[in-house]
């Protein structure tokens, strides 16, 4: 990715130079320099607010208040690990990060759920079934509130930033149960691993 960027960068300057347009290019680059730090420091706002109200979440007991509520989803969807994994709650939160737009508070969550249904996994050196689902529903991203899109428009002066949510949450609810879909079809070729199921 690097090496494409530096392409485009040298191509920009050496075809502008070319057509007499090397201050436009130079121009470009300096404005989008600033607009970026300005990017940057409102998405800093709006991800410490949301990090901070995820944590309250967390310590208020909300988290354990959703998990309880999807659990029947989750029983579904989620078959091979046991019912009081804390994979499920790690689960919910990292939903619930998705919903509210938060990809980079998500990740670390996600990557927790993987090391939870990890320990449920039989097999340790492929992914279960219930890894590959909960890998293609973060995937598709669910958003109801695209918090980091809105920041962005922010940032860059967008008069209406919110009118980005119906589109975002038509799309993204979309690709969120076609990833389920895929999902459930392609564990159908997979037998589904079950802890200690051999002792039954």
């Amino acid at each position: 990715m690097n090496y494409i960027f530096y392409f485009l960068i040298v191509i920009s300057i050496i075809v502008g130079a070319i057509n007499g347009k090397l201050n436009d290019v130079v121009n470009s680059i300096l404005i989008g320099a600033e607009l970026s730090v300005k990017v940057a420091f409102s998405l800093i706002g709006i991800m410490a607010f949301w990090l901070g109200m995820m944590k309250i979440a967390d310590k208020c007991g909300l988290i354990v208040f959703i998990s309880k509520i999807i659990k029947p989803i989750t029983k579904r969807l989620f078959n091979e690990i046991p019912e009081n994994s804390p994979a499920i709650g790690d689960i919910a939160m990292s939903f619930s990060a998705n919903a509210f737009g938060l990809a980079n508070a998500a990740t670390p969550i996600g990557i927790k759920a993987m090391e939870e249904l990890q320990k449920n996994n039989i097999d340790k050196t492929s992914a279960s079934n219930a890894m590959c689902m909960f890998l293609a529903m973060s995937t598709a991203g669910f958003q109801l509130v695209p918090a980091t899109v809105i920041a962005v428009l922010i940032g860059i002066g967008y008069k209406n930033p919110t009118e980005i949510i119906a589109p975002t949450l038509l799309v993204t609810s979309i690709t969120f149960l076609s990833a389920i879909i895929m999902a459930r079809i392609f564990q159908k070729f997979w037998k589904p691993q079950f802890p200690n199921k051999e002792d039954k």
